[in-house]
């Protein structure tokens, strides 16, 4: 018997079982670095362009400006600007409305603002389960492509009047590859969920803020109305 089996041997000797394991492990690794690195440059886009409009807004810009400027341009535009025009063209609707009180012109754009916002963040959140479906079950399901190879090494001793590590070292090594390649899977995608997690919901955050001193604004112009 060989015993300088390389890792690419051991993969093609395993058992058909214990390869579907690590052929479904390999494809969970690949998708997941797949979302990670796209979901890098989407949260990464999304603070670059919330800097960019929290500095034009607040630069002193006139909004209904600013919200034509928003309307006409063509292309993606940042949450921050959807929650922004949102908010403002349900604000302008009501206004021109006759017999609308303050009241429900700023409640029509508050809940304007909180469809755009929760559309914003579905759009972000987009893809973390998987991420975290991959972190939670990858060590398992290597731990099942173990336990099935090692399962069927000991059962190949009973055919055998004496038995040596040497016999079962090869497939003992195999099984042991399934699990290696589970933790494989499953470490990045637990690292990169957790650090999404947290720049998404620290996004939300400053979304929310934008949400509430853009009310807030609203409500003056609105009593300023009255």
């Amino acid at each position: 018997m060989n015993n300088d089996l390389s890792l690419l041997d051991l993969i093609i000797g395993a058992s058909v079982p214990v390869q579907l394991v690590m052929l479904l492990l390999l494809g969970a690794s690949v998708a997941s670095w797949v979302i990670i690195f796209r979901k890098r440059q989407v949260l990464s886009r999304a603070r670059k362009m919330a800097d960019a409009f929290e500095e034009r807004f607040w630069s002193g810009v006139d909004l209904a400006a600013l919200f034509g400027e928003i309307s006409k341009r063509e292309g993606e535009i940042g949450a921050l600007e959807n929650v922004f025009e949102a908010g403002f063209r349900e604000f302008a609707r009501l206004r021109q409305r006759r017999n609308i009180d303050s009241n429900t012109m700023l409640d029509g754009a508050q809940r304007a603002m909180r469809v755009a916002l929760n559309r914003e963040m579905d759009r972000l959140e987009n893809h973390l389960s998987f991420l975290a479906t991959v972190g939670s079950t990858s060590p398992y399901v290597g731990l099942f492509g173990t336990v099935w190879g090692i399962m069927l090494s000991f059962h190949a001793l009973a055919s055998v009047s004496q038995a040596t590590i040497a016999m079962v070292a090869p497939g003992i090594s195999e099984a042991l590859i399934a699990t290696a390649m589970g933790l494989f899977a499953a470490i990045p995608a637990v690292i990169a969920y957790n650090k999404f997690s947290n720049e998404v919901e620290r996004l939300e955050g400053r979304y929310q803020t934008f949400q509430e001193e853009f009310a807030t604004i609203l409500q003056r112009q609105a009593h300023l109305d009255d």
